[in-house]
């Protein structure tokens, strides 16, 4: 995983680049038009009372821009920016530690916040609601309760798997955005801009030919246009162009729908071993020697969003698109597709 050129996993060297190719603004970000819009209204309004943003939750594939909006949101606000990750909360007091060292009107960041453990959850519920935080001390009968006041604050949780939240959770937040995969056009915005402040030379051929095979989603766009920079700079003259683009993306496996190795793997299994499916997600992972986790998280998305998979209650399905892809004859025969279990079977 760490290898694949679209993977959601940054190496150090590429996490100082990612970050000063972030927007620092509304304006400089790129995409999700709907989702700027509103939460510009939400922004105007709370600067105007003078108040802390309501909590946020940010949910959907990774790579889309979560993590720097939380940024862009703290930018706007004016505001400080404190970042965690749902499994570095592992004790109540750990969280305890983070919320008191608050300001008024700072913003939690907590990134993966379906994995907060039940013990940490629960003194999170009181901080978003009451701003207060509540601590016994001793055991037995002689324990007592102490509620500390905490200043107010905003969470913004961010999750690419919201059905995991518990629910009571997932209704103290005041505002729930969606994010969805990127239209070709804002991608060709993203690349050009990250181009600029690379400043590698690159033609308009160049930037649609790598947009393209970006999968809808900005950090992997970025970190192709990385490798074919690199690819541009030892080969040829510097400038990328569409030709050059594409010689470099086909060297590092990455096809004309920005589909890697690791997806077409997926849909191969589906469609030659399997027989199209119904098949689990397990018996799949298994079969590549994969995490099921990996494959539902980073890979599935986006076959779902081209229309290559489907999921049904016996498991997923291959589609004639996801045939014809491959290059493979769709069956005719009118069969029902066989039904494998988690063991293949």
């Amino acid at each position: 995983m760490a290898d694949r050129p679209i993977s959601p996993q940054s190496r150090p060297e590429e996490v100082v680049v990612d970050a000063a190719l972030r927007p620092h603004s509304l304006t400089e970000m790129l995409g999700q038009d709907r989702l700027r819009e509103n939460l510009s209204i939400l922004i105007q309004a709370a600067r105007g009372r003078n108040e802390a943003l309501d909590h946020v939750l940010l949910y959907g594939p990774p790579g889309l821009g979560k993590t720097s909006l939380a940024h862009v949101i703290s930018n706007e606000m004016g505001v400080g920016l404190k970042i965690t990750a749902g499994p570095a909360i592992e004790r109540a007091g750990d969280l305890a530690a983070i919320l008191t060292n608050l300001r008024q009107g700072d913003i939690l960041f907590i990134d993966e916040v379906h994995r907060l453990g039940r013990a940490v959850e629960e003194v999170l519920y009181p901080a978003m609601e009451d701003f207060a935080l509540d601590i016994v001390i001793g055991k037995g009968p002689s324990a007592r309760n102490i509620r500390l006041k905490l200043p107010r604050f905003t969470l913004i949780g961010a999750t690419t798997r919201l059905a995991l939240m518990t629910a009571p959770l997932r209704a103290r937040f005041g505002v729930v955005y969606r994010f969805d995969f990127y239209e070709v056009e804002a991608m060709e915005k993203i690349v050009r801009r990250a181009a600029g402040l690379l400043q590698a030379p690159i033609t308009a051929d160049g930037i649609g030919e790598i947009a393209r095979r970006g999968r809808g989603t900005p950090r992997v766009a970025l970190r192709l246009l990385r490798r074919v920079r690199d690819f541009a700079q030892v080969k040829a003259d510097g400038t990328i162009t569409a030709e050059l683009a594409r010689e470099a993306l086909s060297l590092l496996d990455v096809d004309d729908l920005g589909l890697d190795a690791l997806d077409r793997a997926v849909l191969g299994r589906i469609v030659r071993d399997f027989r199209g499916g119904p098949v689990g997600l397990e018996t799949i992972a298994a079969s590549l020697s994969e995490e099921g986790d990996t494959i539902m998280d980073v890979v599935e998305p986006y076959l779902l969003q081209l229309g290559f998979l489907e999921r049904t209650p016996r498991g997923r399905v291959a589609t004639r698109r996801a045939y014809a892809h491959l290059g493979e004859p769709y069956p005719e025969t009118g069969e029902q597709p066989a039904l494998f279990n988690q063991e293949g079977q």
